[in-house]
């Protein structure tokens, strides 16, 4: 089995208990990486978590909200799909998308297409509020771990599917990830309940800051590399 292979399998396996005798009953959910087949449902769940959320409402206009939305989302998938950095349950209705660093096992770089389309068309789509959302963007990045880092940009569930465990288990894989190379994880979010959550998974907050606007908070937050 080749390191690729292997990695893979870990992530499939997870939420199976193990005994001597083999595999045995499942005890959680099954996690598995995103792959270009499931781009369309991927970005569907992600709508439907995060339609109504703050940064929606504060990040794009209210004129085609949703089909803006919509389309966002479908580039992330790409994106996280063809670089190995997005991970689903078996239903896809709980994503976590990673930005990893460059460089990083299992995953591969940005394709031409999915990158010249994200330059394209995420500033259009944030249409008037383009500029607020780049230097919201920009304080975060100025505030982000120095060295390399896995980088978590996205977490839903999708509102039917949530307290089963769902989100936990998505993250997981990339946080595996990150400890096997002794790297920190962080991302930002904007609510104290997923500061809580993330908490949970062993994230800290380490700044505290406004969007350029002065609309919302952020929390920027870094794990730790755990032993593994």
């Amino acid at each position: 089995m080749s390191e690729s292979t292997a990695g893979r399998s870990r992530d499939v396996l997870m939420g199976l208990e193990v005994t001597r005798e083999g595999l045995s009953v499942e005890t959680g959910p099954v996690v598995r990486a995103a792959e270009p087949r499931d781009v369309p449902r991927l970005g569907a769940t992600l709508t439907v978590a995060l339609a109504d959320s703050r940064w929606t409402r504060w990040a794009l206009p209210v004129d085609g909200r949703v089909q803006r939305l919509t389309r966002l989302h479908e580039l992330l998938a790409h994106r996280g799909a063809a670089t190995g950095t997005a991970w689903v349950d078996t239903r896809v209705d709980s994503v976590a998308a990673w930005e990893a660093p460059d460089g990083a096992p299992d995953t591969q770089p940005v394709p031409a297409d999915v990158a010249g389309a994200l330059a394209r068309e995420v500033p259009y789509l944030h249409g008037e509020r383009a500029r607020v959302v780049a230097d919201t963007a920009a304080l975060v990045s100025a505030v982000r771990p120095s060295g390399p880092h896995w980088w978590l940009a996205t977490l839903a569930t999708r509102p039917s599917a949530r307290r089963r465990g769902l989100a936990t288990a998505v993250l997981a894989p990339g946080l595996r990830r990150a400890d096997h190379a002794g790297l920190p994880a962080a991302t930002a979010v904007h609510s104290w309940a997923a500061v809580r959550f993330l908490r949970g998974s062993g994230f800290e907050v380490s700044e505290t800051l406004r969007t350029s606007d002065d609309q919302l908070a952020v929390y920027v937050l870094v794990r730790a590399p755990q032993p593994v």
